[in-house]
């Protein structure tokens, strides 16, 4: 897994130093299923950027900050759904990334405490003087709105898919290491995050990048 993900990020990190110009905001969005890499991947590639000569010129964006509060979700009769696209505050997001596109100043964002399992306001800033924005989620290219309309805000995408049996074990691995015996990590990954897997690989557009 560690030379996989050496090899897609020296892919996309070329594409990045191809595409970007100084002076100018490139925003790249990492998309994939869950358990497919890509946050690893956007993390990798934005302490990759900010190391050396490139030092402060990468910051992250992640989706994930933009999950509805489980109060929310209880009340809608969505939190066994968690982690679906009606679980997000998808037009905040899509508005985030409207804004983020400006580069008018700083950003402030939130993102997800996965220990406390909640989002946190106002726990991240995207400085004005920030060139690259790494944005990375399950649903930033599925084909439907909101998420359509932030795509013209992208200038490069790339996209994480695995095949579904790398993506089942490693999504029941992630339940046992939650503290869940292996037949309620069985069930967690079956009933809801393969289908999420499912509905990402099938309806998100094409990328500029392709990782498997």
């Amino acid at each position: 897994m560690a030379d996989t993900l050496q090899a897609n990020l020296a892919r996309v990190l070329a594409a990045v130093r191809a595409r970007h110009v100084p002076g100018r905001r490139l925003m790249v969005a990492i998309a994939g299923p869950p358990a497919s890499g890509k946050s690893t991947l956007a993390a990798e590639l934005v302490d990759t950027l900010n190391d050396g000569a490139w030092a402060g010129s990468a910051a992250l964006l992640p989706m994930d900050g933009y999950h509805l509060d489980n109060r929310i979700l209880k009340q809608r009769g969505l939190l066994p759904r968690k982690g679906a696209p009606e679980t997000f505050d998808a037009d905040g997001f899509c508005r985030m990334v409207t804004l983020v596109r400006a580069a008018h100043g700083d950003v402030v964002h939130p993102i997800f405490d996965r220990d406390a399992d909640l989002a946190v306001a106002g726990a991240a800033v995207i400085a004005r003087s920030v060139e690259i924005v790494v944005i990375e989620g399950n649903y930033l290219l599925l084909g439907d709105q909101p998420w359509r309309g932030a795509q013209a805000n992208y200038d490069l995408t790339v996209f994480v898919a695995p095949a579904m049996a790398t993506l089942s074990e490693r999504l029941v691995e992630r339940w046992l290491c939650h503290g869940h015996d292996r037949e309620a990590a069985i069930r967690r990954a079956q009933d809801n995050d393969l289908p999420n897997a499912g509905l990402v690989i099938e309806q998100s557009v094409g990328a500029d990048i392709i990782l498997t």
